[in-house]
């Protein structure tokens, strides 16, 4: 069988998982099945597009319940790395801006199982988080984007 692959969190990240997986179970499963059940009622199921969409949607619903579960099993909770406070790494925020007059932007480095660029949460696979992981407060680091390298200065970790 192939390897599973590691999915990186934040402990948060993973409460946030059980927490969907919690919900799909327990309230979307039913109201799937609700809306198959009504829609059996309408009468003959080969030109029944309602009965076709609500199981099109118990599907959705079981495989993104396989796809949390194998997420949750496969968990690599990122531990802070207290020895190096300076230094970039998974789990931390980091504050850099772009040289030479840009303005600061602020990301914590997360795994891609809950990255969200919306929320300041960047994944570790990024070309930005790539480029600064394992560099310190003060470093100048060229990051590869899809416009063209950008070159920022490290601010601060946190």
């Amino acid at each position: 069988m192939a390897e599973e692959k590691s999915y990186y969190m934040t402990e948060e990240g993973k409460q946030k998982l059980e927490d969907e997986l919690h919900h799909l179970k327990t309230e979307r499963r039913k109201e799937v099945v609700e809306r198959i059940k009504i829609a059996r009622g309408f009468g003959d199921l080969s030109e029944n597009s309602e009965y076709d969409a609500a199981k099109d949607e118990q599907a959705f619903v079981e495989a993104r319940i396989t796809q949390v579960e194998n997420m949750i099993r496969n968990a690599v909770i990122i531990e802070n790395d207290n020895q190096n406070p300076d230094t970039v790494t998974m789990g931390k925020s980091v504050t850099f801006k772009e040289l030479p007059d840009g303005d600061e932007e602020t990301y914590t480095i997360v795994g891609s199982a809950e990255a969200d660029p919306f929320e300041g949460k960047i994944s570790n696979d990024s070309p930005m988080a790539q480029s600064l992981i394992g560099h310190e407060v003060g470093d100048k680091v060229k990051v590869a984007t899809p416009g063209g390298e950008i070159d920022v200065q490290i601010i601060t970790v946190e």
